[in-house]
């Protein structure tokens, strides 16, 4: 267990910050952030982590513990309850929340306020949907600026992650750096 997990099921009595289950507890961290840290990440089950990561599994009822949740007073729970409470379209609790500018443009940040329309979704060259943690293929030789090498077709790149303001751009390393490479180049792996 990490010192940073050890330290959120102190802060949570080894319970989901937000439905309250002990089962299959993973830790969370809180997109635009990547680094676990007690300030961006939360404790929660495995199939809530699942939902947030894939919107089209999301089942309301996995998130009934929102009505308590959003009252924490650990910023990142009132982060994710945020965002799931607009996710699920529940404008009457997401109005009775108070959050500081700072921690509305955090929770803000994903979109998930946002209308399908206005979302900033990934998409590799087949119109693929991308995620943080999918693995792609280069699909064409690109320069990378700045890095003497060229990034040669068919190298394979993992655990990407998603440029949370631009859709056309994921980081990924190639040969030991990381570099943004344009969706257009990338082919989704299964």
């Amino acid at each position: 267990m990490s010192p940073i997990e050890k330290k959120l099921h102190d802060r949570s009595h080894s319970t989901c910050e937000i439905s309250g289950s002990q089962d299959h507890l993973v830790v969370c961290t809180l997109a635009p952030h990547s680094e676990e840290s007690l300030d961006h990440s939360v404790l929660i089950t495995q199939s809530l982590k699942e939902q947030i990561e894939n919107p089209e599994t999301t089942n309301p009822d996995d998130w009934r513990g929102l009505n308590d949740s959003m009252w924490n007073e650990h910023v990142p729970v009132q982060v994710l309850s945020w965002r799931m409470l607009s996710r699920l379209k529940k404008q009457d609790l997401v109005e009775m929340m108070y959050l500081d500018e700072e921690t509305l443009a955090w929770a803000k940040s994903t979109g998930e306020d946002d209308d399908d329309e206005g979302k900033i979704i990934h998409k590799d060259t087949n119109g693929n949907i991308l995620k943080d943690g999918d693995s792609v293929v280069l699909i064409k030789d690109l320069d990378v600026k700045g890095a003497n090498f060229t990034a040669k077709r068919g190298a394979a790149v993992h655990n990407i992650k998603l440029v949370w303001d631009n859709a056309e751009q994921i980081e990924g390393r190639v040969e030991n750096q990381s570099i943004v490479i344009l969706t257009q180049y990338v082919k989704k792996t299964k």
